[in-house]
């Protein structure tokens, strides 16, 4: 209709993801909001929910977002687990490396800052940091690792992405970035070869 404006649910939600994910949940105002999504206090509200509302339907939306990422990078990890978990982190590497997008990682952001979120986005936060170990501990266990040698990369594999996010923000370099990668990787490698001598 002449004259309304239409209202585009999901480029002001990823617009409010990206405002969340620069600034973080306690440093994100109604009004950087309205700023970064171009609607008002009142369209916010009805449209996308209060800022707690707001902010977990972001976290979801970045968590599905490169969840999907990470799940086909992780597709060949019965056939080729060094290689999967070196497309793992290239996931990772290459939205830290994407000018367009924050540095960092909204979820791994929100984790720090758990002591001011509510109830709600807290659980969130834990569960998609919960669901990235499940993820990487399937795919290594696929991967013909033993369920005790897949359970110890995946927690440790799903740290130091974290971590590669916390460095970025701190201003490390893509190579150091990729160094600390390379150990996780070859350290991978080492217990494939391992096991599949046994």
């Amino acid at each position: 209709m002449a004259g309304k404006k239409q209202f585009d649910w999901d480029t002001a939600l990823d617009a409010a993801m990206i405002q969340f994910w620069r600034a973080g949940y306690a440093d994100t105002s109604l009004d950087d909001l309205s700023r970064a999504t171009g609607l008002n206090r009142s369209s916010i509200y009805s449209s996308l929910g209060d800022k707690d509302t707001l902010f977990v339907r972001c976290l979801d939306r970045y968590a599905a977002r490169y969840g999907h990422q990470y799940d086909a990078a992780l597709s060949c990890a019965a056939a080729e687990p060094v290689a999967a978990l070196r497309a793992f982190f290239d996931i990772t590497l290459q939205r830290i490396a994407d000018p367009q997008l924050p540095d960092g990682c909204l979820v791994v952001q929100s984790a720090m800052a758990m002591a001011v979120l509510s109830p709600t986005a807290a659980a969130h936060t834990k569960e998609a940091l919960g669901f990235q170990r499940r993820r990487l501990r399937a795919a290594l266990r696929a991967g013909r690792l033993t369920d005790p040698d897949a359970d110890a990369f995946a927690e440790h594999a799903a740290a130091v992405n974290q971590s590669l996010a916390v460095m970025s923000r701190a201003g490390a370099s893509p190579t150091q970035l990729l160094a600390i990668v390379g150990v996780t990787v070859d350290a991978l490698a080492q217990a494939v070869r391992t096991t599949r001598r046994v």
